[in-house]
């Protein structure tokens, strides 16, 4: 019998998580994913959208497979690997790749997995939308809007004056008290 992980008041982790036991492919052993939009899928069909998104992203900008490769430091045919989802993209990578052609990190991870952003697709693209304008504004701007925030939503905070959340309230912000919503990112 697999022995699960467990959080406080012996909910195991899987379940407060919204968790389910799936099997992929790539990996011989038993996995927990949180379901999508039209259920789980497999880590090779995220990888198919995170090589479309990079191969738009390298279009968008004007750059062969050869120039990218070259400003990555690779060959064009290791850089290959990335656009035919052969290789896996590090995190690593990923900031290189998003320096070089300008997109942000979460636009790739909204890109492979947009049920994080949102419980519909709808939300998750208003939510990926939203970011996307907040990235744009002034700094001002952005910290102004915070305040703004904050003073409209004051659990965001952990109450007046405190950065910091418990950890209870952090998983249930994350996870949702049902299993099937969506994960809630720190700011």
């Amino acid at each position: 019998m697999r022995q699960r992980s467990v959080v406080k008041n012996s909910v195991p982790y899987e379940e407060k998580a919204g968790l389910v036991e799936t099997s992929d492919p790539e990996i011989d052993k038993p996995i927990f994913r949180r379901s999508g939009f039209a259920g789980i899928d497999q880590l090779g069909e995220m990888d198919e959208r995170i090589s479309a998104f990079l191969l738009k992203a390298r279009r968008d900008v004007g750059l062969t497979r050869e120039e990218l490769a070259r400003l990555l430091g690779l060959s064009t045919q290791v850089f290959g690997r990335y656009e035919k989802a052969i290789s896996k993209l590090h995190v690593t990578r990923l900031v290189h790749l998003s320096e070089i052609l300008g997109f942000h990190p979460m636009e790739l991870v909204y890109a492979a997995a947009p049920h994080l952003f949102g419980r519909t697709p709808e939300e998750a693209e208003d939510q990926i939308k939203l970011a996307k304008l907040i990235w744009t504004l002034p700094p001002s701007t952005v910290s102004a809007l915070v305040h703004l925030v904050d003073e409209m939503h004051p659990m965001s905070t952990g109450g007046e004056g405190s950065t910091e959340k418990s950890t209870s309230v952090r998983a249930e912000e994350r996870f949702g008290k049902a299993s099937g919503q969506a994960l809630m990112v720190d700011r």
